[in-house]
C-alpha cells in the first residue's frame, strides 16, 4: 500500500465507528446460532440477507452521521476504484457464509476510505469481543495492545492464507487460486485456504500468519485488513509489486521480511 498521510481522526470519529461496529456486532451474536440455518441455495442466501439486513441501515446512519460528507459504496462484492473523498466501505456481516453455517470466523467491518486509500478502519469479532482498530499513521491494535507482523525473513517457514473473494469468480481466477496454492505449497511452510480474508489479515496484522495473497478487487474484505497490516509494520502490495489501493486487481500482504519472496514465488501465476 502506497504511503498515506497520517489522518487526524481524532478519538470521537474512532470511538463513535467502534460503537457503531459493537452495536451491529449485538445483533449479529443473537442471530449466531451453532447450526447450520438453510439447506437449499436459496435459502443460504435468503440467511446472508437476512443477516445483512438486520444491522445494514444503522450502521449506515450512524457511520455516515458520524463523518459528515462522507459517502457510502452500497455493493459489498464490488471493487474497483471509488469516487474522490471519503467513503464508507463496509461489511455488515464480514464472514457471512461461516455465520449462517454455525461457525466462529466472522466480524463486523466499516473502514473509511479516503481517495481509494483506507485511513481509519474497526474490525469487531462479536463471539470474543476482539475489536481491532488502525488509523493511518496512528498503528493498529488489537483492544488496547499495539500490532506488529511477524518477524521471518524465510518463505519456507510461513504460514500463508488465501481464499475465495466471492461465489462465481470466473474460470480464469478459480485456475489462478490453484496454481497458486500449489506454488506456496512447494514455496512456503503450511498454506491456509478459508474465507473471509479479514479474519486472515487480522492474524497477519498480529504476526500469527505471515503473509496473505488474493486474486480478487473485492474492496470490503481488503481495506479493513490492508489497512490493519500496513499500520502493524507490514507490506501491502498488489501481485507486480506496486502499491496497493482499492483500484487493485489482486493484492498481497505480507511481513516485509518474506514479501519479496512470496510476491517472486507468486509473479508467474499473477
Amino acid at each position: 500500500m502506497s504511503t498515506v498521510m497520517p489522518f487526524a481522526a481524532g478519538t470521537t470519529l474512532l470511538s463513535d465507528v467502534t460503537a457503531a461496529v459493537k452495536a451491529a456486532g449485538v445483533t449479529l451474536r443473537e442471530r449466531h446460532t451453532p447450526h447450520a440455518r438453510g439447506v437449499s441455495l436459496d435459502e443460504v442466501v435468503g440467511e446472508i440477507h437476512a443477516n445483512d439486513d438486520a444491522v445494514v441501515d444503522v450502521l449506515r446512519k450512524s457511520l455516515l452521521r458520524a463523518r459528515p460528507g462522507s459517502q457510502w459504496a452500497e455493493d459489498e462484492l464490488a471493487g474497483g476504484v471509488l469516487p474522490p473523498g471519503e467513503c464508507w466501505v463496509v461489511d455488515p456481516a464480514e464472514g457471512n457464509i461461516n455465520h449462517v453455517h454455525g461457525m466462529e470466523d466472522w466480524s463486523v467491518t466499516a473502514t473509511l476510505v479516503r481517495d481509494n486509500q483506507p485511513v481509519l478502519t474497526v474490525v469487531h469479532l462479536p463471539l470474543t469481543g476482539d475489536t481491532y482498530t488502525a488509523v493511518a499513521g496512528g498503528g493498529a491494535r488489537l483492544n488496547d495492545r499495539p500490532l506488529k507482523v511477524s518477524a521471518k525473513t524465510d518463505l519456507g517457514a510461513a504460514l500463508i492464507g488465501t481464499g475465495q473473494a466471492k461465489p462465481g469468480e470466473d474460470d480464469r481466477t478459480f485456475r489462478r487460486i490453484g496454481d497458486s496454492v500449489t506454488a506456496m505449497l512447494i514455496n512456503g511452510l503450511v498454506v491456509r485456504v478459508s474465507v473471509p480474508a479479514t479474519m486472515q489479515l487480522i492474524h497477519v496484522a498480529a504476526g500469527r500468519m505471515d503473509a496473505f495473497w488474493q486474486f480478487s478487487d473485492v474492496r470490503s474484505g481488503l481495506v479493513a485488513g490492508a489497512l490493519l497490516v500496513s499500520e502493524a509494520g507490514g507490506t501491502v502490495t498488489d501481485l507486480a509489486g506496486e502499491p496497493w489501493n482499492t483500484g487493485g486487481r489482486d493484492f498481497l500482504a505480507a511481513a516485509p521480511g518474506i514479501h519479496g519472496a512470496a510476491l517472486k514465488a507468486l509473479s508467474p501465476i499473477a
